[in-house]
């Protein structure tokens, strides 16, 4: 009689054998059901049908109960981990240096210092703050509306001397929640509101239908007034909860962030008073599309202008000058949008300024690459070496050259070797162009583009590696920034 355990992976199955002393004699009668998923048979020691050396089923519950304990553990874990909704983290500030400045509803400003313990001593200007805060919005029926709590109402002013942009914070929640967003998108804070609730108050839940302001997320920092209780609850769509107690050491101020889809409420709060302010988390592009956060200036516009209005009509071309380290074989070039830099970026601007349409468009040698299109160069038959042949010469690893499809001159009172040799460059730029054609470019002159350059300007160069005749070569790219004038 064998006793069977299915376990999911060797770690736990050598941490199931350790459990039963005979396991040191069960090297046979294993049997494996697959690679992942293991499916052991072991005899007992002394293999004897006596009921006196049988595992107890007590004990066979027993690690099965534990197993399986374990798996449910590692699988919420890991569902966590998968997609996090909330983040939190300390500001180191001294609180005695924080000041709320707030106007109330007589016209009258007021400024709140902390830190504030309401039991030992409470400011004139908190009881001021609360008599014009109102009370948050609740579902169904409010059966005691004296526990609600409150919010400084938006339209009085109101600020404070604590700045999340001073602080990494809003790096930290890109990283936490927003780790896959693209370059060129970043996220911006607005102050969304300050929240009260005193001694016996609580918050109930907050529905993200409350917040349909385009919001991401939601920041909320904890101010320093001491109070028990009052426990931060958010939750998922899913149901999933995180909780965030408050407090911490002197000299911090404590933050959360969730996810806009969240919903959160607040404990009720023991004793003390429990105030914070929220923070709206927006995301924005900047890019030359949407929201760029970059104007040209009057005089480059200016210099541009003329340009434009000597080629009305035509499809005109600029090279990119700065260096993006990308591989032409393997991205097309409008993918280069959201990273454009330096002159580069100030060009696309000014374009889209004249309400134009720019591309980018890979180029080489007087071709041009559609704009959906990559640069493929192809490769040759690497030709057998001497060594390969059998005939002893040692291999000599491949050269390699740089090639730019531009036009070589030619000498008409070169040596003969000269004249080998620029027979040669010719037959390889016949080859490369040919498949240059055969990649689907075509020359600038067919594609009717005219590529304003003086020539003496840096031109982003990027390289394509191939194999011809045995050398590993280069072809050298440029970037073309093409757009109609009408």
């Amino acid at each position: 009689m064998y006793p069977r355990s299915v376990l999911s992976s060797p770690a736990l199955s050598s941490a199931s054998r350790l459990s039963d002393g005979s396991s040191r004699h069960s090297d046979q009668g294993h049997r494996t059901k697959s690679q992942t998923d293991f499916e052991i048979e072991r005899p007992l020691k002394g293999a004897t049908n006596s009921p006196s050396k049988r595992p107890s089923s007590r004990r066979v519950k027993s690690d099965y109960a534990a197993e399986h304990a374990l798996r449910g553990s590692v699988s919420r874990l890991l569902s966590a981990k998968a997609r996090p909704f909330t983040t939190c983290g300390r500001i180191p500030l001294d609180p005695s240096a924080l000041v709320l400045f707030f106007r109330s509803k007589s016209g009258i400003t007021h400024s709140l210092d902390f830190p504030i313990d309401v039991d030992y001593d409470t400011p004139p200007a908190l009881d001021v703050l609360l008599a014009a805060c109102r009370p948050h919005q609740t579902a169904g029926i409010n059966v005691y509306p004296d526990r609600d709590s409150l919010f400084y109402p938006p339209n009085l002013p109101l600020t404070a001397t604590l700045e999340i942009a001073n602080h990494p914070i809003l790096d930290a929640v890109r990283n936490a929640i927003f780790p896959n967003l693209p370059v060129g998108h970043y996220l911006i804070t607005v102050r969304d509101r300050l929240e009260v609730m005193a001694s016996g108050c609580r918050m109930t839940p907050q529905p993200r239908t409350l917040r349909n302001d385009g919001r991401v997320a939601t920041i909320v920092v904890t101010l320093p007034v001491q109070y028990r209780g009052g426990a931060l609850i958010v939750r998922d769509a899913e149901g999933s909860e995180e909780k965030f107690f408050g407090g911490g050491q002197p000299g911090e101020v404590e933050w959360a962030a969730f996810l806009a889809e969240c919903e959160y409420e607040v404990e009720t709060v023991q004793q003390g008073c429990r105030m914070s302010i929220s923070f709206a988390v927006h995301l924005k592009t900047y890019g030359p599309s949407v929201d760029p956060l970059i104007t040209p200036s009057e005089h480059f516009l200016d210099l541009l202008s003329p340009v434009l209005s000597l080629t009305r009509g035509r499809k005109v071309a600029f090279y990119l000058t700065q260096d993006y380290g990308i591989n032409p074989a393997e991205t097309i070039a409008e993918l280069l949008v959201p990273h454009l830099k330096g002159s580069d970026s100030l060009l696309y601007h000014a374009l889209k300024v004249f309400k134009l349409a720019p591309e980018l468009h890979w180029a080489a040698g007087g071709y041009i690459w559609p704009l959906e299109r990559t640069v493929e160069c192809g490769n040759d038959a690497v030709p057998e070496t001497p060594a390969m042949m059998g005939f002893g010469a040692p291999y000599t690893s491949p050269s390699k050259r740089s090639v730019t499809m531009q036009a070589r001159p030619m000498s008409y009172y070169g040596s003969p070797a000269e004249d080998e040799e620029l027979d040669m460059m010719k037959t390889d730029s016949d080859v490369i162009r040919s498949r240059v054609e055969e990649s689907g470019a075509i020359p600038l002159v067919e594609a009717e583009i005219v590529v304003l350059s003086d020539w003496a300007g840096q031109m982003t160069k990027e390289r394509v590696h191939f194999a011809s005749g045995g050398d590993l070569e280069k072809l050298v790219v440029n970037i073309l920034m093409v757009t109609y004038v009408p």
